[in-house]
């Protein structure tokens, strides 16, 4: 694979990641459920096949954008102590993320840069939010959730909480926030199994779903730019970064970007496996490169690669943009 160069710069002091499995660097290795990968084969693209709690093979989107260091750290992680870590950014689950957010703030005002300093140092971060896509994945497709909503009202709702959160990062000092919309949910090949009436013979995107992503990214886009127009903060701004049509495009024209295999993962028959399912006694493919997914809801790093390659041009806007 190729190397890619930083996308650091002296406008750029750290990236702040926020989300759900697709953006977690190992958070998980410290919460309480079984729905973890920190283990083989998780992983096994790092040096030494180190499994460190990434739901792929090796590194996520996010990691390619660095700063300061090859790959971003969870905050959750006990060996996370220096001000130069928790400087550089960090990824934190969704359930407890903005109060792990302003403790980090507050450790950071405690240190030589002070509250001045950190003021500075949140103005010229980035902040990265990726989330709903387990919220339908695993919620409203597949639990008794849906009965309490329609649909519109799902989404909305969804929406509602994303724009909750952008404005209380503004609060908090953040003032370049960028929001991930949703993927083809269609595609993912847990989805092709569950919902396909021919899940293990004639498999294929189920558009169905995929427009629920379409639809849904496009509300949260005209969501963000009422936001945009209605700031109460000097200088605050919002970010869409659309995934949707790069992974769609991988799926759809796989040769162009080497891939053989679109519509089921690597890791296991491909069909079901994700987290604890994909283990260490599970038949693993032999080139995840050829593959867009690793297990049944996750990328290969190959993909995620490929995501950050699309989404290039708007990381370098965001970053010069202040």
């Amino acid at each position: 694979m190729a190397k890619v160069e930083s996308t650091s710069s002296k406008k750029l002091s750290a990236i702040y990641v926020f989300g759900d499995s697709t953006v977690d660097p190992g958070n998980n290795n410290n919460l309480y459920t079984l729905v973890k990968s920190n283990f083989a084969p998780y992983g096994m693209d790092f040096p030494n096949q180190v499994a460190t709690g990434r739901f792929t093979n090796g590194k996520l989107t996010t990691d390619y954008i660095g700063v300061k260091k090859e790959l971003l750290p969870p905050y959750l992680d006990s060996k996370l102590r220096s001000m130069e870590d928790l400087m550089t950014g960090n990824v934190i689950p969704m359930a407890k993320q903005l109060e792990y957010f302003r403790e980090c703030k507050r450790r950071l005002e405690g240190s030589k840069l002070g509250k001045e300093g950190t003021e500075s140092h949140m103005q010229k971060a980035i902040f990265v939010i990726s989330a709903a896509t387990n919220d339908f994945v695993v919620n409203y497709f597949t639990l008794p959730i849906r009965r309490s909503y329609t649909l519109f009202t799902y989404q909305h709702f969804l929406i509602q909480h994303v724009k909750d959160f952008v404005q209380n990062l503004w609060k908090e000092g953040g003032r370049r926030i960028a929001v991930v919309g949703l993927p083809p949910m269609g595609c993912l090949p847990i989805m092709i199994t569950s919902k396909s009436n021919n899940s293990f013979k004639e498999r294929g995107c189920i558009d169905k779903y995929s427009s629920i992503a379409r639809d849904y990214n496009q509300m949260l886009q005209q969501e963000l730019q009422s936001l945009q127009l209605n700031l109460p903060y000097p200088g605050a701004k919002v970010y869409y970064i659309d995934i949707y049509q790069p992974l769609a495009d991988m799926v759809q024209h796989h040769e162009k970007y080497g891939f053989d295999e679109v519509n089921k993962g690597c890791c296991g028959s491909g069909y079901i496996e994700a987290s604890f399912l994909c283990n260490n006694i599970s038949l693993v493919c032999s080139d995840p490169s050829k593959y867009v997914f690793w297990d049944s809801i996750h990328p290969t790093q190959e993909a995620y690669h490929n995501i950050f390659l699309a989404a290039r041009s708007t990381i370098d806007f965001i970053i010069n943009d202040h």
